[in-house]
């Protein structure tokens, strides 16, 4: 321990006045010659604060062998606890959640309650958060995406704040949304006394059948012989319109909502175009196609299912990021995560960037996919360790989401309640929150404005775990 450490250890334990926070920026300089087991430092700097952030002190790190950490230590006022987020898409871009000064992935909000916070890159650098080909022939770095990255990121945070504060802190709370989800459930099954809390947003927990064979029905769907697009962007509004017309009020109320896509059957024949219409009016037959195989569930040449549901209804608004591109020529995002994942990340052998996602084999292609499965996919029911260790969590899901389905999430809640032994001893340690109308993590703003912006799970998940009474909802106050 440093001088400056056991100087603080000291005041701590006869409970003196807090130290200043030019002392505390000295601490943080002596962290650049912190050295760790398999870890290292390679910066540190003070950043002041912000009428958001308290000043903290910002630590660079690697964890061998190519795992980028970042973690911020409030200066004063922290609170005893750590704060780790996950990331999203294929990640490889350090903090990237934090530039947007949004919820999800972001370390700001626990750094704001005045928690201890780390990230990381997940073991890799990228470009673009769509593109794999960090993965080329590299099962290290696969490997570390999956799952190693999470302890890694524990277990040098956890160090550095021992060392900052001069004492080992208190619970920590694992948030993350989208592979940030994934990655959430993942902690409760590797590591499940680490976190006494974890928030799990939209969770992409089957990866290998919904990054393969879903996303890949979803490209082929929209493909004619030819190889070019069907459905082009302009015409998610008109779909939109008539599956909210259909499905509106099969909860009971109209309210611009579809509560549950599982009631909503949509039937898009009633665009066909006429001889008359208006091209950008009404659906080609063709079109009509593509949107009725969207909203199934994908399936093999048999009729077997390969993932628990299709695009939900209600999800139209957010097509363009997701499913058909904008008219200014953005291309949609679903289709580049289904070619980069068969590209690098789902088989043995890497079939390379020429692999397009019409060559996916819906009969042969998933079989194929085990030993991504096992590295990857954190579905599994089986939180028994979590639960035992007294650990909390936060599943939210929105019911528009048209990249990760929400399907998957519903059904893993089934079966955890079974293997919990039923729905009332699962509530006192998993609550899931559905959302109607909400996007992607909350990406895009529903209706109303529904967006990650609208949501608290931390402050429902701070209160369960100081209170032990579960939250009925995550929803702020309006």
């Amino acid at each position: 321990m440093t001088t400056a450490s056991a100087t603080a250890t000291a005041a701590l334990a006869q409970n003196e006045p807090p130290e200043s926070e030019a002392a505390a920026s000295d601490r943080c300089e002596a962290l650049g010659n912190f050295g760790m087991d398999g870890a290292y430092v390679t910066s540190t700097r003070v950043v002041a604060a912000t009428d958001d952030l308290p000043a903290y002190c910002e630590v660079r790190a690697t964890a061998l062998p190519a795992i980028s950490i970042e973690a911020r230590l409030p200066l004063t006022n922290w609170n005893g606890k750590f704060y780790q987020t996950g990331c999203g898409g294929w990640c490889g871009i350090l903090g990237r959640a934090d530039a947007s000064g949004r919820f999800v992935n972001a370390m700001g909000p626990g750094l704001a309650r005045g928690y201890a916070t780390a990230t990381s890159d997940s073991g890799h650098h990228g470009l673009s958060v769509v593109d794999a080909d960090w993965a080329d022939a590299n099962p290290n770095a696969e490997r570390d995406w999956g799952w190693r990255a999470i302890g890694e990121t524990y277990r040098v945070g956890r160090n550095l704040i021992a060392e900052f504060y001069g004492k080992p802190g208190g619970d920590s709370i694992f948030q993350g949304c989208s592979t940030g989800g994934r990655l959430a459930h993942m902690a409760s099954l590797r590591y499940p006394e680490n976190y006494q809390g974890i928030i799990s947003g939209a969770p992409a927990m089957n990866e290998t059948a919904l990054a393969g064979p879903t996303l890949a029905w979803m490209v082929k769907a929209n493909t004619d012989a030819d190889g070019q697009t069907i459905l082009k962007p302009g015409k998610e509004a008109l779909i939109g319109d008539e599956v909210m017309r259909q499905c509106d009020e099969l909860d009971g109320e109209k309210d611009g909502l579809i509560s549950d896509p599982r009631l909503c059957k949509p039937d898009v024949s009633t665009l066909l175009c006429g001889t008359d219409s208006d091209a950008k009016q009404c659906l080609t037959k063709a079109e009509i196609g593509v949107v009725t195989k969207w909203y199934q569930a994908p399936v093999n040449s048999k009729g077997d299912k390969l993932f628990p549901g299709g695009i939900p209804a209600g999800s139209e608004p957010f097509w363009g990021l997701w499913l058909t591109g904008s008219e200014d020529g953005t291309a949609p995002l679903n289709p580049q995560f289904a070619k980069s994942f068969v590209a690098y990340l789902a088989f043995d052998r890497d079939p390379g960037p020429e692999w397009d996602p019409v060559d996916f084999d819906l009969d042969k292609d998933p079989a194929r996919m085990s030993r991504a499965a096992e590295m990857f996919n954190s579905d599994s029911p089986d939180i028994a360790k979590f639960r035992a260790a007294g650990g909390k969590m936060i599943v939210w899901h929105g019911w528009a989401d048209a990249i990760v389905l929400p399907f998957q999430t519903v059904d893993w809640f089934e079966k955890l309640k079974g293997a919990a032994g039923g729905a009332e001893e699962l509530a006192k340690t998993v609550k899931l929150f559905m959302i109607p109308g909400m996007d992607h993590c909350g990406i895009l703003p529903g209706p109303g404005g529904i967006a990650m912006e609208t949501i608290d799970p931390l402050g429902a998940l701070e209160q369960w775990m100081e209170t032990g009474k579960a939250p009925d909802s995550i929803m702020r106050d309006k």
